[in-house]
C-alpha cells in the first residue's frame, strides 16, 4: 500500500545524502536526513483484546499484540522520497488451544512539522495461532511518498545553519535554531512516518491509564 504527501515521536532515518548539513572543517557536525523519520506514537504500539470485549478485568484479557522491529528504506532518486517500512507484530493469547486467526487494524500516517497530518492510510494484519500455540507472529508493510522539494531546506536557511563562526564573533555562541524563521523552516521541511495500531477510544484509554 502507498500514499502520496502532495504538500510536498525514538526515530529512525532512512537516508541522508540530499539534505546533509556537515562542517567538514571540524567543530559540530549536524546530519539531517530529508527522508521521513520513522516512529511509533505513544500508546499505539500495543493493543489488548478482552473477552468479553467490554470488560477491563485482567482475568478477561484475551490477546495482547505489540508492534516491534520497525525497518525502513528510503529511495531519494528523482523528485520524490519514497519510503518503505516493514514491521513485526508479536501476539500472545491467554487461553484456548484450537487454531485461531486474529486480525488487527493499523495506521500509517505522514506528519509534517510535528503536528500537520498530510496523509493517512489504514491496513490490517492477521495473526494465525497454530493449534496448541499461545504465541503468533506476523509481518506488515507500508510505504509513503513525500516531495523532495518540500523536505529540503531552503538554501538561505542552510547557509545560516552551516555558516562558520569564529571565536569573538557577536553571534559565535548563538544557536541558529534560536532564530524563529530558521526554526520554522526546519519544521516545515521535517516529515515523520508514524506507525501504530488503529485503536478505538476504549483501547486507547486503557493504554494510557493502565
Amino acid at each position: 500500500m502507498s500514499f502520496a504527501a502532495a504538500a510536498a515521536l525514538t526515530l529512525l532515518a532512512g537516508c541522508s545524502r540530499d539534505n546533509e548539513i556537515v562542517d567538514a572543517a571540524g567543530g559540530i557536525a549536524v546530519t539531517r536526513s530529508a527522508c521521513p523519520a520513522l516512529a511509533i506514537p505513544d500508546y499505539t504500539g500495543d493493543v489488548t483484546l478482552f473477552n468479553p470485549p467490554a470488560s477491563r478485568d485482567s482475568r478477561a484479557i484475551d490477546v495482547v499484540a505489540t508492534i516491534t522491529n520497525l525497518r525502513t528504506t528510503c529511495n531519494d532518486n528523482g523528485s520524490d522520497l519514497a519510503s518503505a517500512v516493514t514491521f513485526d507484530v508479536l501476539a500472545r493469547r491467554e487461553a484456548g488451544s484450537e487454531a485461531r486467526e486474529v486480525t488487527l487494524p493499523y495506521f500509517v500516517t505522514v506528519v509534517r512539522g510535528g503536528n500537520a497530518v498530510v496523509a493517512k492510510r489504514l491496513g490490517r494484519v492477521t495473526l494465525r495461532f497454530a493449534e496448541g500455540q499461545q504465541r503468533a507472529t506476523a509481518q506488515a508493510a507500508a510505504s509513503s511518498v513525500v516531495s523532495k522539494a518540500a523536505a529540503t531546506l531552503p538554501e538561505d536557511v542552510r547557509r545560516q545553519i552551516t555558516r562558520r563562526r569564529k571565536p569573538g564573533d557577536a553571534d559565535a555562541a548563538v544557536d541558529p535554531m534560536a532564530n524563529p524563521q530558521v526554526r520554522a523552516a526546519v519544521s516545515r521541511a521535517s516529515f515523520e512516518m508514524l506507525v501504530g495500531f488503529q485503536l478505538d477510544q476504549d483501547q486507547l484509554r486503557y493504554n494510557v491509564t493502565r
